[in-house]
């Protein structure tokens, strides 16, 4: 054996789960690497040991669900389009309308969060889920630093059964319309304003926001979604819906569908 297979530990050590450390994973094999110790002169299982994740302060982790459905096929200008809003029942912003959401758990996965966050405020179980973004301005929540993951979902409105649940004091769909109110630009940035406007007859709600759309020009395209006006939509949820919907536009315009 060469010096580097030596200092690897056995695999019927890690097989048989004798690794002790109170590491946050009962299964470290993966993370040996060369299995060498660092310059402290630990080990794994001691770095693992002595390692303090309260040592700095981390933010919250959230999941949010923009769900979307349509009656047919979905066209470029999303006409007919809804989506599925809760109402908060609890601060902040209670009385607000939001998307399904909520805090990951330790041992789950972003997408299982959502599906399960959806699942308990609205009763919709089982959808597909697809990452599209993450909003994380440290001034967006004002319980602790959250930062959010976003996913999106298309289904038929009449195949599932909306019930609101959890800390959701209501869950409908709503029509929805995106309308873009002005752009401009300098040498730097293409600036795009959206109005996006939400209601459902049945329970007597409208409300509209102004979403600015700010995205660097070149190669690299930085780009970053801002709440001018929120109406009666929570928090930066507006600009997650705003992105998710232009998102879906513009698979549709390049499908051809």
């Amino acid at each position: 054996m060469t010096t580097e297979q030596n200092t690897m530990p056995e695999i019927s050590q890690i097989e048989r789960g004798e690794n002790t450390m109170p590491s946050f994973l009962n299964d470290v094999s993966a993370f040996y690497g060369t299995g060498e110790r660092n310059r402290a002169g630990q080990t794994l299982e001691e770095f693992l040991e002595s390692y303090d994740p309260y040592k700095y302060k981390n933010p919250s982790c959230t999941t949010d669900a923009v769900v979307f459905s349509a009656n047919g096929k979905v066209n470029e200008e999303l006409t007919g389009l809804k989506i599925l809003l809760v109402k908060r029942s609890n601060h902040p912003s209670i009385g607000f309308w939001a998307l399904p959401g909520g805090f990951v758990e330790l041992r789950e996965n972003l997408e299982d969060t959502a599906r399960r966050e959806l699942e308990e405020e609205t009763g919709v179980k089982g959808l597909p889920v697809e990452q599209f973004a993450c909003f994380g301005d440290y001034d967006r929540d004002p319980r602790a630093r959250v930062i959010t993951a976003a996913y999106m979902s298309l289904v038929d409105e009449g195949s599932v059964r909306v019930c609101a649940g959890d800390d959701a004091a209501d869950a409908a769909w709503f029509e929805t319309e995106l309308s873009m109110s002005d752009n401009t630009a300098d040498e730097e940035w293409n600036v795009t304003e959206y109005r996006l406007q939400i209601r459902n007859e049945e329970i007597g709600v409208f409300t509209e926001a102004l979403v600015e759309k700010r995205e660097r020009k070149g190669l690299v395209r930085e780009r970053k979604y801002i709440v001018r006006e929120r109406g009666m939509i929570a928090v930066d949820h507006a600009a997650i819906i705003v992105q998710a919907m232009e998102i879906l536009k513009r698979r549709v315009r390049h499908s051809g569908m």
